[in-house]
């Protein structure tokens, strides 16, 4: 599992978003705009009813390219086949999204993040248009076209010429038939599940899509698509939706045999269509000068709505507005239904229209009897923005809201500068005094990105220096920044900061950023951020949070770089910067004195290489005519010369190859058809691919790969169509392989990590890991970064000090990266710490445990130069490197501090500041943690293959995170809990305020912001089992504080409901107190009243949820959390099942464990990796509390299951080395040392003749006889009393694994048999072996009172010898009063063979005898092996004791005849109660704490409790 915890830097500006796409969840009110750059937002709506408010939370990055639509889906499965679900909750819902290069994402609504990122096959197209189907919003319907991108988000800018000879023209553009694609999509999975269409259209190009139900059967649905002129055409859709996949075997190749209807009276009405909306059998054609309603039956038009004569398309005698869109509005009651009983009747509906300036009009519209009635209710005015202003308007509804989405642009210049703003309009109806509806709706709400902030971003940049306001020193240096407190703005109500548009108006665009990228080369953390601006500015700021703790050891990374300046500034080009990278020099450049240096590309159609270093320009390169959109770094393990060159790719679809070692070009790469927007580096095999993208709207469109030989600037090959996409695929495979940090990027780059796909294949990664690791020099050798050019060193600080920081280098280097850096986004940063990797002792514990001389130096040399030995090496300026012992002490404490300093940067990064002031000034004195002030940070988490969800600046978005989602909650209370652990064990000083912060996350949190959702269990659980001890213990600690307030529904008790629900309701008492949103407290109102009362006639019921949850799997969100699989989503719930029946049975249903205990006990025999232990820790835990009444008489079966288990992990042999190394050696541990004695403990029986059964039933060598003896030892320690009745049977269990006539098994077990008897004798005083250990006597711990035995066995043959007579004298029963012959109780209480080995001594605690053989050494030889009774030699009565309290299981003779009849009463009220509960009070009291100890030649001392009772003469 992975856990890693996301912090997000943004700019000082806000990003830009130009919307091409929306979509509306109503449980809870969401709204998610997609943007032209592949950009989510997700908003959210809170406040009143009257005063609602549109806030952003965060952003979605799952995309790299134009959103083509949004939609909502359910992707959820039912697997309860005895409940009936009526109707999908709508709180279920979900987004998924697609953009234009083919990206399908589903995002969770409740945690905001990917659930599943998937790209589609290359032949079904460009996505265009998301329909859910209506009878199963599980599955949509998504339309598919090879039409140019820019159509594909500015469908509302169609320009034409007026007049029919220019629509004739442009129809005569699509002689040649346009390719469509249309499938059904599971939203759950991403895949494609039926082809309804795949082939040339008989109509035009595609541009609407709806699903529509067919009139005649309501289970019949139909994809309906249209062309820009009107003509329709309709394919049918299959009921099954598992037909057809993603071969592409689509059901209708063609479309000659398809309905298709043609209205070519629409095309006179206003030109080519804008939009439609479909309603029941109604279909509306919006074009841009009015309204055609038509049935879908017949398609009959029944009405008009013309607008030429309206504000719409007329303003001061101009004529250049027209309407861009209409929807039809939902209804929120029963009148908006049919009332008629024909199907074609509109009784009342509503109908909103706008032009593409905002304004709009809603009409109530309706058809009855053949006659269609319009009449308008309200209007909303238009927009304020300038009329030089770049605008795309649209509509949607969301309950009785209406949002008006504007992007609007400011810089005509500069296209790509959109802004997002977002109007809440009123749809209830407003009536004026005279009772008359107003003409104009109430605007109620407005919203925008940074709104609340946008003002304090300016000044962020002004008081930082930035841009043109203020002079910059040529040398690219500032002075250090102000503090967060005067930089950062405070958050307050929008409509107090934005009342006017010319307030609302975007940044200037020189604070824009148009690239972006994260330095993270030195030690594998992030070492600066590097922004490009559309000025041509770059600004590089550096991560002083980290460095400078790193300089306060003594130690500075940095190479001659003022340590107090915390950025540099480049000046030098003339357009924006649109790509950058980073990169140090392998090996030497020609002349040149740099070793750090920066890439920079922008639309001045220039490369400019920069010294990171000294802040100087190196050169300027000119080899593209055009702007350059990506600098792409060589990959690693890169032959030279290669490995100091990178590539440039421009707009005028070159690709070219530049040395940065003799500054040159190397190599050109022309002739692609298109830009190239995909080019990966193959540095392995010495090839680069290029992947053009066509659009071309023409049927024959195929995309074109171009592989290029590097070394020869040949070009080998050209693929087209589906073999281009797959031959892509396998060289970003093959980089993968290559690539320590498991991605196709290579460096430091400004290349978005969306762009390119991610491979992550465990196996590989771990090869690379071990091969990395081995290649580390971690020894007393303290090695030099040899691969740096003597060029360099000048800049670098001598002695120890670059010793040792080189030596951390390369440990990083070997190991995996704790902090990922990316940029999905320009202005946009993210650190995304691995709690694995963090957790770690590679850093520490191999530096110091691995010799240097068992380690195998790798560092690559240039070819021709000697290579340095790793038992001699010497660094360039003359000083031998063989390590001293002063120089490993000083290492291994670096590289300590180094993990120290590396667990407080992530802190730094990750704590959510001002919450808890008190705990904030702790952690920063305490703890020695630097608060980011320089950054605007916040934090978010990532999802499936690299997708990520970041919160908005503000502490307001973060606590919104928290309140929706329980899988964030999980990770980051993980994370943090985890490091202030493991911080702890490095440095006991910042004790306090680990404790303190581990505290915060586990329990204060809920306590300051009681509606934050509690960390999901399932989640939790599928960490303890993880490899670090304080990830296991943090895991842990969160499960037991939130499992009272996450138990799962199913799951839950009345009682635990009802405290839920007590908490909620006290919660929404304070939140209204307080005066927060009354919209989410009606959502929670909602969900609590879905919670039915629990009946006693409901328990088949329940028993049917608890089973379908157990079972279920597909709709767990936090599966792509952590990148788990199905397996893992079943095998968590049941681990959380298990947990909660064992540890809150009160708070859970009855017979939850009834019903989790068969899946725990099959999750326990599946030997899973992850869970299998877990599950039998579990299993043994509860086994007396909770399992052992649900599975009493299957214990012996499990058992005998284990012993196979371990049979097939450890092969045929007890040998360890023969054992199963693909079977982890914690299961086998977990299964031996703790499930084992838990079962034999619950029955001591049925495990007794299992293990019995496998003396015959197995090979001699078996394991399961030492593991059978290993659980013997266990249980006579934990629990000896269990074992009283079966006492014999457990002897002679042991003494056949030392059988000498099996020879095989007794060399196998023999060291475990005699520890197993060494603690059979020291536990049990009724059994006993003399000094030689030659003899064993075996005593009846219970037994009737005149047929009790002592067996004495030959420890040599392994036999019995003999049976002593232990029975009562004769009359002792008559004396003991109300005890009878056949009674059951205590026989021998101890034994003990005399120190010549001649007699053997037995005292009884009932009737308080000692009994004496003594027979001399020649009987025990002499005697033959008969076993008739001997009987004692010498009995001795011991008189009762200070302090005695005799019981049910202690009488005496002498107090019977004293007349002390208690006991006498105590066994005949015991008498009654039948003779189980006798046994079972008989063991409980039973007393192994008496031994005899011989004190002379005939004496023998009696003790009990270590306290002596008195010295007898035999």
């Amino acid at each position: 599992m992975k856990c890693r915890s996301v912090a997000c830097i943004w700019s000082g500006a806000p990003p830009y978003h130009r919307i091409t796409a929306a979509a509306v969840l109503t449980r809870p009110p969401s709204l998610y705009t997609g943007g032209s750059d592949g950009s989510i937002v997700w908003w959210n709506l809170s406040g009143t009813d009257s005063d609602p408010e549109i806030k952003p939370i965060a952003m979605l990055c799952g995309h790299a390219a134009p959103l083509a639509d949004l939609g909502i889906c359910f992707p959820i499965v039912d697997n309860s086949s005895n409940v009936k679900v009526k109707s999908i909750p709508a709180d279920h819902g979900a987004l998924i999204s697609a953009c234009t290069d083919g990206v399908l994402c589903t995002w969770s609504r409740g945690s905001g993040h990917c659930r599943r990122r998937r790209k589609m096959p290359p032949w079904v197209g460009s996505p265009s248009m998301i329909r859910a189907l209506p009878t199963n919003p599980r599955y949509v319907c998504i339309a598919c076209s090879f039409m140019d991108a820019v159509h594909l988000f500015d469908q509302h800018s169609v320009d034409l010429v007026e007049g029919g000879e220019a629509s004739l023209d442009r129809e005569s553009q699509y002689r040649k038939p346009p390719k469509c694609t249309v499938v059904i999509v599971d939203s759950y999975s991403l895949t494609i599940v039926q082809t309804v269409f795949h082939g040339n259209l008989s109509i035009g190009p595609l541009k609407f899509m709806a699903v529509i139900l067919s009139p005649e059967n309501c289970e019949m649905q139909s994809a309906l698509m249209v062309d820009p002129y009107g003509k329709l055409q309709s394919v049918p859709i299959l009921k099954d939706p598992t037909l057809g996949g993603e071969s592409g075997a689509g059901l209708h190749k063609s479309s000659s045999h398809l309905d298709t209807t043609m209205w070519e009276d629409g095309l006179s009405e206003g030109g080519p269509v804008v939009s439609i909306a479909t309603h029941g059998q109604f279909f509306v054609l919006v074009y841009r000068t009015c309204c055609i309603f038509r049935l879908l039956a017949s398609g009959t038009a029944i009405g008009k709505i013309s607008f030429v004569d309206n504000h719409l398309c007329f303003e001061d005698g101009s004529t250049h507005l027209h309407i861009v869109g209409g929807m039809f509005l939902e209804g929120n009651d029963a009148s908006s239904m049919p009332r008629s009983e024909d199907p074609c009747d509109i009784t009342e509906e509503n109908f909103i229209v706008w032009n593409d300036r905002g304004s709009a009009i809603v009409y109530s519209v309706s058809y009855l009897d053949n006659l269609f009635n319009f009449q308008p209710l309200c209007e909303i005015p238009a927009v304020s923005h300038p009329h030089d202003a770049r605008l795309s308007i649209s509509f949607i509804q969301l309950n009785h809201y209406l949002f008006r989405i504007e992007s609007v642009c400011f810089h005509i210049e500069e296209p790509l500068l959109w802004k997002p703003l977002v109007t809440i309009w009123s749809l209830y109806q407003q009536h004026d005094d005279n009772r008359k509806l107003c003409p104009q709706c109430k605007m109620v709400g407005r919203g925008g990105l940074f709104t609340d902030s946008v003002v304090g971003f300016a000044s962020f940049h002004k008081s930082e220096g930035h841009g043109h306001d203020v002079g910059i020193e040529p040398t690219g240096r500032e002075t250090e920044l102000t503090s967060q407190k005067s930089t950062i703005p405070s958050l307050e109500k929008m409509n107090n900061i934005c009342r006017d548009d010319e307030k609302y108006s975007f940044v200037r665009k020189e604070q824009v950023v148009s690239s972006s990228m994260v330095i993270s080369e030195n030690f594998h953390t992030p070492y600066a951020v590097v922004y490009g601006f559309y000025s041509g500015e770059i600004e590089v700021a550096r991560f002083d949070t980290f460095f400078q703790l790193l300089e306060s050891h003594g130690q500075s990374p940095c190479v001659e770089v003022d340590s107090h300046a915390s950025k540099q500034y480049f000046l030098g080009h003339t357009g924006a910067v649109l790509c950058l990278a980073a990169h140090r020099m392998v090996g030497n450049s020609n002349g040149w004195n740099f070793n750090h240096v920066l890439v920079s590309g922008s639309m001045d159609c220039t490369i400019r290489v920069w010294d990171l270093d000294t802040s100087n320009l190196i050169t300027v390169m000119h080899q593209h005519v055009a702007s350059v959109r990506q600098i792409i770094l060589c990959p690693p393990r890169t032959d030279r010369p290669w490995s100091d060159c990178f590539l440039s790719v421009g707009e005028d679809f070159c690709v070219a190859l530049t040395s940065l070692e003799t500054l040159r070009v190397e190599r050109m790469f022309p002739g692609h058809p298109s830009y190239p927007a995909k080019v990966v580096w193959d540095g392995a095999r010495g090839y680069i691919a290029c992947l053009c993208q066509n659009y071309s709207g023409t049927s024959d469109a195929v995309d074109v790969l171009f592989i290029w030989d590097m070394k020869t600037g040949v070009r080998e090959r050209v693929l087209r169509g589906t073999a281009s996409h797959s031959m892509f695929d396998n060289f970003c495979k093959g980089i993968n392989m290559n690539s320590i940090s498991g991605s196709v990027l290579n460096g430091d780059t400004s290349a978005s990590s969306l762009l390119l796909p991610i491979i992550e294949d465990a196996s590989l990664l771990q090869s690379h890991f071990k091969h990395s690791v081995k290649g580390i020099a971690l020894s007393n050798t303290i090695t030099t970064n040899i691969s740096e050019p003597s060029t360099s060193q000048a800049h670098v600080n001598e002695g120890s000090s670059m010793k040792l920081i080189s030596t951390s280098s390369s440990v990083f280097q070997g190991y995996k990266h704790p902090v990922k850096c990316s940029c999905p986004f320009p202005g946009i940063a993210t650190l995304s710490f691995d709690l694995a990797s963090l957790m770690s002792h590679c850093l520490k514990h191999e530096f110091i445990g691995n010799g240097g001389d068992k380690q195998e130096n790798t560092h690559m040399r240039e070819p021709g130069t000697e290579t340095l030995k790793p038992h001699h090496m010497t660094a360039d300026d003359g000083s031998d490197l063989n390590g001293t012992l002063n120089n490993t002490i000083e290492g291994h404490d670096w590289i300590s501090s180094l993990e120290r300093y590396l667990l407080q940067f992530s802190l730094s990064f990750l704590h959510l500041w001002d919450v808890d002031s008190e705990l904030d000034k702790l952690l920063i004195t305490d703890m020695k943690l630097e608060r980011p002030q320089k950054f605007i940070v916040s934090p978010g988490f990532q999802g499936d293959r690299g997708s990520l969800t970041l919160t908005f600046p503000g502490l307001g978005a973060s606590l919104e995170l928290l309140k929706s989602s329980s899988e964030f909650c999980a990770m980051r209370s993980l994370t943090m809990v985890s490091l202030a652990q493991r911080i702890v064990s490095l440095s006991h000083s910042s004790s306090a305020g680990c404790s303190a912060l581990a505290a915060f996350y586990t329990r204060h949190f809920a306590e300051k912001i009681p509606d934050i959702k509690p960390p999901s269990l399932q989640l939790l659980v599928s960490f303890w089992q993880d490899e670090s001890e304080h990830v296991r213990m943090a895991a842990r600690s969160l499960f037991h504080c939130a499992a009272a307030r996450a138990i799962p529904p199913p799951l839950c008790s009345r009682k635990a409901i009802d405290h839920t629900k007590l908490m909620i309701s006290t919660n929404s008492k304070r939140a209204n107190e307080d005066g927060s949103s009354n919209i989410e407290n009606a959502y929670r109102d909602g969900l609590n009243s879905d919670t039915p009362p629990e009946t006693p006639g409901d328990s088949q019921v329940e028993e049917c949820k608890i089973l379908a949850w157990l079972e279920s799997f597909e709709e767990q969100d936090w599966i792509s959390c952590v990148g788990g699989t199905s397996q893992d989503a079943m095998t968590s719930h049941i681990i959380v099942a298990a947990a909660l029946a064992i540890w809150y049975p009160s708070l859970v249903k009855q017979n939850l464990a009834m019903l989790t205990v068969h899946p725990l006990m099959k999750l326990v025999m599946a030997m899973n990796e992850k869970y299998s232990s877990t599950a039998a820790e579990l299993l043994a835990e509860g086994m007396e509390s909770t399992w052992k009444e649900c599975i009493g008489s299957e214990i012996p079966r499990l058992v005998g299951d284990i012993f196979f288990q371990i049979e097939c992990v450890s092969g045929t042999s007890g040998n360890p080395a023969a054992q199963n190394p693909a079977i982890p050696v914690t299961i086998r541990e977990t299964l031996v040392g703790v499930l084992l004695p838990s079962l034999a403990m619950a029955d001591i029986p049925g495990f007794l003749s299992v293990i019995e059964s496998q003396i015959w039933s197995t090979a001699s060598d078996s394991p399961v006889h030492v593991v059978s003896l290993m659980t013997l030892i266990r249980v006579v320690r934990g629990s000896p009393r269990n074992l009283i009745q079966s006492l014999d049977k457990v002897v002679n269990f042991i003494l056949q694994t030392m059988d000498p006539g099996n020879s095989v098994m007794r060399r196998t077990c023999l060291q475990s048999s005699m520890t197993a008897l060494k603690e059979v004798v020291r536990v049990f005083p009724m059994v006993a072996q003399n000094d030689s250990s030659t003899r064993l006597a075996v005593g009846d711990a219970i037994g009737e009172i005149n047929n009790a035995s002592i067996r004495i066995y030959d420890l040599q043959s392994v036999t019995k010898i003999k049976v002593l007579d232990a029975s009562a004298p004769p009359g002792l029963p008559s004396l003991l009063s109300g005890a009878s012959e056949t009674t059951v109780t205590t026989a021998i209480s101890a034994l003990s063979f005399s120190p010549d080995g001649e007699g053997l001594v037995a005292f009884s605690e009932h009737g308080l005898m000692i009994r004496w053989w003594s027979l001399g050494s020649a009987w025990w030889e002499k005697l033959g092996r008969n076993f008739v009774p001997v009987q004692y030699t010498k009995l001795i009565f011991v008189p009762p004791w200070e302090g005695m309290s005799p019981n049910s299981s202690r009488s005496s003779v002498m107090a019977s005849i004293l007349g002390h009849d208690r006991q006498a009463n105590s066994q005949e009220n015991t008498k009654g109660s039948g003779d189980m509960d006798c046994l079972k009070v008989l063991i409980h009291n039973i007393d192994l704490s008496y031994r005899l100890e011989w004190v002379g030649e005939r004496r023998v001392l009696i003790l009990r409790h270590g306290r002596e009772l008195g010295t007898f003469q035999l």
